[in-house]
């Protein structure tokens, strides 16, 4: 039973890193590094140098700086651009150091898994986040980022203390990307079709139309 439980949350944590990585990547490692730090959670020992002051210091730096970054239209879809190379293989390093001192194989076998859960997570909060910014106003992008970032504690939270029922939500997760992933494609391919419809006809009338043909002369 004992055996069972830890396989339990050692799938919990390396699945839940790889995630939480994907839409947030600095206030996954502020959150296991604050709860390794306080006693409120055990992690693997390739993990424990997350509950280091100078670590969680410098992911609350960063947190802070995303939290604003993520909250202006266009701004937030720059940012998310920027760490496409930062969230996915972070996500990796984490699923692999979440599986703890196990054969080279297996870490990388959980490093391939992080990193496409954390490839998934985060173009489906890129991709909407382009759908969002194309409303004129400002409230949908902040709520956005904000559930984001409660998605992120939360959802850590219950990865930690209540495996079984992050692996349910996270079943959900995945049946909503699933379904929502293609509407994301087709919404983005609409706006830039706009966008290039929109911008091709400004061109359009710019241009000055062409001058008349001269009269054909009679014999």
């Amino acid at each position: 039973m004992e055996a069972y439980q830890q396989l339990i949350n050692t799938l919990t944590l390396t699945v839940g890193a790889a995630w939480a990585s994907g839409l947030n990547l600095y206030a996954t490692l502020a959150v296991l590094g604050i709860s390794a730090a306080t006693g409120n959670a055990h992690l693997p020992l390739n993990l424990q140098i997350l509950a280091n002051p100078l670590v969680i210091g410098a992911a609350c730096i960063m947190y802070i700086v995303e939290f604003f970054a993520d909250k202006i239209p266009g701004m937030d879809t720059a940012w998310d651009g920027l760490h496409t190379f930062i969230r996915i293989p972070a996500g990796a390093l984490l699923a692999a150091g979440a599986v703890g001192e196990v054969t080279p194989a297996l870490q990388i076998a959980a490093g391939i898994l992080g990193g496409g859960i954390a490839g998934v997570t985060h173009a489906t909060k890129a991709g909407s986040r382009v759908i969002i910014n194309a409303s004129p106003e400002p409230f949908s992008n902040w709520v956005a980022s904000v559930s984001e970032d409660l998605a992120v504690i939360g959802g850590l939270w219950v990865a930690l203390h209540h495996p079984l029922i992050f692996i349910g939500l996270f079943s959900l997760f995945i049946i909503l990307v699933i379904w929502l992933l293609p509407k994301i494609g087709r919404g983005i391919s609409q706006i830039f079709r706009f966008a290039g419809r929109l911008f091709g006809g400004r061109k359009e009338t710019q241009t000055p139309p062409p001058p008349p043909e001269p009269p054909l002369s009679t014999p």
